[in-house]
């Protein structure tokens, strides 16, 4: 702690100091020493007030103020670009705060005077940890010395009376705990040989970079925002990188349990899938996953026909065979339960469980169809029947966007309908209403002005978005509890 006078003696010169560096000096501060009008002039030579800036012993034209403030009638400012930095009547204390040990500044054996510690008869050292007089024996003394790997010293140090001394041939310090278990020198960059590269701060060997930098050594700069970075890396959960990995510059570095570092346990783009909740008794070195009966996806399992459970470890029994099972659940559609269900013993669960929206024996309705990125059902101009739009009188669309009537020009019309190069709808459609109508020839033509190709979009199991969001201009907008680049993998609460 600072002592309070001097503290408020430092905040009372620091609120003298004009701007351009100019002291302020109240008449009040050196009466005795200042004269004339308004006390601006100064009584003392200017070689006696700079003795008295001087430090004893110091020879004339040594430095004023050790160099660190400035000499104003043979009183020293001291420089406060750093408020606390520097303070005594010379300027000759550096720092306010004492070395600690064990949490305890001077160890408890001292004073903090000047930024240093008087220790007490007896005990000596930076912060007064060294006894002069040891009673303990050696066995005794290097059993306090010991590590939590009983490792005496972190070998960065030798054992003295139960405290650990650390390495300092170079004279700087940088090994230091209670164990020596810190060595900043992991902290220098090999190329510029700073700290941390000169853009973070080294604490106990590791380097906490500045906001845009990354790298062990802060070596690497981001082109990213700090809030961008994080954004990037935020799971659907709301968790940076699902609390299973660690953020660098926008992307997920996911902690790897794997030991062969093929793929990991733990993956995805923000961490989100764990394929350790796949094992029935997790064994890093087995290949054991969803009991063998099933497929693990982003940790959870999606169980083969006749079998179920959270592991896929109990078997179902069904009269069915595969094949007639998977028949029944097919239909007249081009996957069993329309790509939007499980199959169980002929029988549809679809899913996301729960959902209304997805119906049918075999799961052919999907009323999220009917909704448009905002959520907004037909339009708000129809209604939804199995995943198709019934519009109401004066709307028309795939999703009842257009009205049949338009007030505006044929000419105010078409100028809504160019593209960026000019072109009516990218010559991939026709203009109605200031909007574009996009070839029905061409299903995969998309967006506002029909320059998408829904083809683009990513596929799994033969679906764009797996039916389970919407193909937005090559991209897919998934729906609530899907994600990936297919929105093929579900993270809801429960799974079918």
């Amino acid at each position: 702690m600072r002592p309070a006078g001097l503290a408020s003696v430092l905040l009372l010169v620091s609120s003298l100091l004009l701007p351009g560096g100019l002291s302020a000096v109240p008449q009040s501060f050196s009466p005795s020493l200042r004269s004339g009008p308004g006390a601006a002039a100064c009584r003392l030579s200017r070689a006696e007030s700079e003795r008295r800036c001087r430090a004893p012993g110091q020879p004339p034209g040594g430095a004023l103020c050790h160099g660190r403030g400035r000499c104003d009638c043979g009183v020293c400012i001291c420089h406060v670009s750093e408020p606390g930095v520097y303070f005594g009547p010379l300027c000759e204390c550096h720092e306010w705060v004492c070395e600690t040990y064990d949490g305890s500044t001077c160890a408890g054996y001292g004073k903090c005077d000047c930024g240093r510690c008087k220790c007490d008869e007896g005990w000596f050292g930076d912060a007064c940890q060294y006894p002069t007089n040891c009673d303990l024996t050696k066995k005794k003394s290097n059993q306090m010395c010991k590590n939590s790997q009983d490792i005496i010293c972190s070998n960065a140090g030798t054992c003295h009376c139960g405290r650990c001394k650390c390495d300092n041939s170079d004279g700087n310090g940088l090994v230091y705990g209670k164990f020596c278990e810190c060595d900043d020198r992991e902290c220098i960059d090999d190329e510029t040989e700073e700290i941390c590269g000169g853009h973070g701060k080294c604490y106990c060997g590791n380097c906490y970079c500045q906001a845009g930098w990354h790298g062990d050594k802060c070596e690497f700069q981001c082109d990213i925002t700090p809030w961008e970075s994080k954004r990037r890396c935020t799971s659907p959960d709301g968790k940076v990188c699902s609390n299973r990995g660690i953020c660098v510059c926008g992307e997920c570095s996911c902690h790897d349990v794997d030991p062969t570092g093929d793929w990991g346990d733990i993956h995805g783009d923000t961490c989100e899938c764990d394929e350790r909740d796949c094992r029935a008794v997790y064994d890093r070195y087995s290949d054991d996953f969803c009991s063998g009966h099933g497929q693990c996806n982003c940790g959870r399992c999606d169980c083969k026909v006749g079998w179920y459970g959270k592991k896929c470890e109990h078997p179902r029994s069904c009269p069915l065979s595969t094949e007639e099972s998977i028949r029944k659940c097919q239909g007249s559609a081009t996957l069993p339960c329309s790509g939007r269900g499980k199959c169980e013993c002929g029988k549809c669960t679809c899913y996301p469980p729960g959902d209304s929206k997805v119906y049918g024996k075999t799961c052919e309705c999907d009323d999220r169809r009917c909704e448009d990125l905002d959520g907004v059902v037909c339009g708000g101009h129809g209604t939804c029947s199995c995943g198709r739009c019934v519009c109401e009188k004066g709307w028309f669309g795939t999703l009842c966007q257009h009205p049949r009537k338009c007030n505006l020009t044929e000419e105010q019309s078409n100028s809504l309908c160019e593209s960026a190069d000019g072109i009516l709808c990218s010559g991939k459609g026709s203009c109605h209403c200031g909007k574009c109508l996009c070839s029905a020839e061409e299903w995969y033509i998309s967006g506002e002005f029909c320059d998408c190709d829904d083809r683009d979009c990513d596929k799994h199991d033969g679906l764009i978005c797996t039916g389970n969001g919407i193909c937005s201009c090559g991209n897919c907008e998934c729906w609530d509890g899907w994600n990936g680049n297919a929105c093929e993998i579900w993270l809801g609460t429960e799974y079918p």
